[in-house]
């Protein structure tokens, strides 16, 4: 892991007029994140001298000297960091794991990371967080630490390493492209942020109760996806390099759909673990082909005390079981990524409910600062039985295309903006139309 390495996006937000009502400024989300307009403007004129040559040569001496090392060089600490400022317009309830109603508004991040070195074989790395949530608008204000891990290298090369803490999963390859500086689009794709109708919490009685659910907007408080986000739940990994080879294996207290309150170790606890792969293989300096695995209980604990929770059974007799695919290539000006997601949730009082979410994506370069990325998106739903002798999908199959267009001003200062149509089957929509614009600015 390199250090002065990540970096997450956000997107800038329209300059109120200073004659503009108390109501229309809380439409653009500025009071509920905090800011004032005079704040606002003052961010705005703020990034845009940060593109000046003068203030580009004061960064760069700040992002050179942002470290300690020891006399020798044994040991070495790097600070590195990220702020995102972004803004999204929506037209009806906000779709994906972007919370709260329809109102525009605006969401700042910072990101602090810290990265350690003890010579060749030990490595630590922090990362801190504030923000409004660890999904936009999730929380009004919020600070933690999303992922520390203490990792060991045996060897002097790449082939085996084990890490503990907590950090992003080993599954598919969005993950180490997964921040804003270097993710071409400003949200996620379809796999990782769409809230199917499965719940971590919450026992429907019957298959009809739960097929009900489908006619409902989404409880992103009580639904799952398919993988939330990242994935940053706690446990250990034993991964590495060897020729044209990578792979990968952890075992973590959380499944891949759990959602940011259950990532601690202390959340949920170790009784029921999640076990992931991924076995990668590299033909060619341009490919990138992987297949990966999860398997382990979804549910939380305070679901087995729930009245519906079936008798005799445990939560580790309910899981979620997730096959994946993945590829990525490299041509010219040209970057493609792809991955497939085949998951099953065992569904207490209904039986399996199987689902496909898959996603391909491209990205362009015209010149070394200007790119432009395009994004096709779909999840289908396999029937499960109604209860009355028929069977339904068990969710609403749903499609979603997505174009960015991105600019890096310099190493530090990058901007993005991204026009995102969501459609799924049946008369209830979440959000069909995205606009959104991110700002971000790298130390």
């Amino acid at each position: 892991m390199k250090s002065k390495r990540r970096v997450e996006s956000q997107k800038p937000t329209p300059r109120p007029s200073p004659g503009w009502s108390k109501e229309r400024q809380e439409l653009l989300g500025i009071q509920a994140a905090g800011f004032r307009p005079s704040d606002v403007f003052f961010l705005t004129l703020l990034l845009c001298l940060l593109s000046d040559a003068r203030a580009q040569t004061w960064l760069d001496r700040i992002d050179d000297s942002l470290f300690l090392q020891s006399r020798d060089g044994f040991a070495r600490l790097d600070v590195s960091g990220l702020f995102d400022l972004e803004g999204y317009y929506i037209d009806q309830r906000p779709p994906g794991l972007i919370f709260g109603d329809d109102q525009d508004f605006v969401n700042p991040r910072f990101s602090l990371f810290l990265d350690a070195h003890a010579g060749k074989h030990f490595y630590s790395f922090v990362q801190a967080r504030i923000d409004r949530g660890f999904d936009p608008r999730a929380r009004r204000r919020d600070a933690r630490f999303d992922e520390y891990l203490l990792r060991y290298t045996p060897f002097d090369d790449a082939r085996v390493n084990l890490q503990a803490g907590k950090f992003a999963t080993v599954v598919g390859n969005w993950v180490p492209r997964h921040l804003s500086w270097d993710n071409p689009f400003i949200t996620a794709p379809l796999p990782y942020e769409r809230v199917d109708i499965v719940s971590d919490h919450t026992i429907v009685s019957s298959p009809a109760a739960f097929l009900a659910r489908r006619n409902l907007p989404d409880k992103k408080n009580v639904w799952l996806p398919v993988i939330w986000g990242p994935s940053y739940a706690s446990g250990a990994s034993l991964f590495g390099a060897v020729e044209k080879w990578d792979y990968a294996v952890e075992v973590k207290n959380a499944s891949l759909a759990s959602r940011p309150g259950s990532w601690d170790g202390r959340d949920v606890g170790w009784n029921d673990p999640t076990v992931s792969g991924r076995l990668g293989y590299r033909p060619a300096a341009a490919w990138n082909l992987g297949a990966s695995f999860s398997y382990g209980s979804y549910l939380r604990p305070e679901a087995e005390t729930m009245a519906a929770f079936p008798t005799g059974k445990h939560l580790g007799d309910f899981n979620q079981t997730t096959f994946a695919q993945d590829l990525s290539f490299a041509w010219h000006h040209w970057q493609f990524w792809g991955e497939m997601f085949f998951t099953r949730f065992e569904v207490p009082n209904v039986g399996n409910a199987d689902t496909l979410a898959y996603y391909f994506e491209t990205k362009y370069k015209f010149t070394a600062q200007l790119f432009a990325a395009m994004r096709w998106n779909q999840q289908l739903f396999e029937k499960v039985s109604d209860g009355a002798g028929g069977e339904t999908p068990w969710d609403r199959d749903a499609w979603r295309v997505d174009a960015a267009i991105g600019y890096r001003f310099t190493r530090h200062l990058q901007a993005k903006a991204q026009y995102s149509y969501n459609h799924q089957s049946g008369a209830l929509q979440q959000g069909e139309q995205l606009v959104a614009g991110q700002v971000t600015l790298k130390f």
